[in-house]
């Protein structure tokens, strides 16, 4: 699995970043810095932030059974990826964010206390996602997941992906620009086109499997394993999420972890975590 590493090598203190389904670990470059500096002004231990790219996803490589591609399977990955990284450099405090789906594997992860972490999480941020999934966002989701499409230009690219990520929420187009650049792949100079989405298509496989009623059966476990998380727990929604419900969230403040609850207004699903104010919470709550 491939990943992206930012500040002091040998610190002890791990922040792993997680990304959202269609997304990859380049999402994390401001907010990694960010906390890098923060944590570097405060300590000379500093901080080490990793920033995987989930199987399928930017630089790691495709599966050959598109069946892997699922959240238990994501979830062992990380304990792979955490073992790697420990020995290494050994992890003395680890800390987890995770935007959506990255939310969904630290839920599987953090929930389950007995699986072989080198050091059990001891903060956890959960980006606009929960137990409970809005259905009418997975579907939302289900109706572009695997169509890759191919550019001619990166401004070309990310104007496309512009028109299926507003509820983001405000973005220069600088910061767009930005976050675009690391989700295109070149093609072959054959190809009509020279740019592509980065992920494999065959993400979209297992999704296409879903049922409302199944999404029902996986809410009930997924509550069963919030309830199971010992680690101090923040919650980040958008205000106008379409995934991850007020009630839902509301409900992650009164069970479980007991989470801190903070929404940011103008945004959906998902934050980006590059809004100086949404840097800040989410710094404030690791090195707090």
């Amino acid at each position: 699995m491939a990943y992206w590493q930012w500040g002091q090598a040998d610190s002890p203190h791990v922040v792993l970043c997680v990304h959202g389904l269609t997304r990859q670990g380049r999402d994390f470059d401001v907010l990694a810095q960010a906390l890098v500096a923060q944590a570097g002004a405060a300590s000379s231990v500093g901080i080490r932030v990793i920033c995987p790219d989930v199987a399928g996803r930017g630089e790691s490589d495709w599966l050959k059974d598109p069946a892997g591609y699922q959240v238990s399977a994501y979830a062992a990955d990380m304990l792979s990826l955490l073992a790697h990284v420990h020995a290494q450099s050994p992890i003395g405090t680890l800390d987890w964010v995770g935007t959506s789906m990255g939310g969904l594997i630290g839920i599987v992860v953090c929930g389950q206390p007995g699986l072989p972490l080198p050091v059990p999480v001891r903060k956890l941020v959960l980006n606009d996602v929960g137990p409970a999934l809005q259905w009418q966002a997975i579907e939302r989701i289900g109706a572009y997941l695997g169509k890759s499409g191919h550019f001619n230009t990166v401004q070309e690219a990310a104007d496309a992906m512009w028109t299926i990520s507003q509820s983001f929420g405000p973005h220069t187009p600088e910061q767009w620009l930005a976050l675009s650049q690391p989700m295109l792949r070149a093609v072959s100079s054959a190809a009509d086109s020279p740019l592509r989405l980065h992920y494999d298509p065959a993400i979209a496989e297992p999704f296409k499997l879903a049922t409302k009623e199944g999404a029902q059966q996986g809410e009930a476990m997924l509550w069963q394993l919030y309830d199971g998380i010992q680690a101090q727990t923040l919650v980040v929604r958008g205000a106008d999420s379409d995934l991850l419900s007020l009630e839902t969230a509301q409900a992650m403040t009164q069970r479980g972890p007991r989470a801190q609850l903070i929404q940011f207004e103008g945004v959906g699903h998902a934050p980006t975590l590059i809004a100086k104010d949404q840097m800040a919470a989410v710094a404030g709550f690791l090195l707090g």
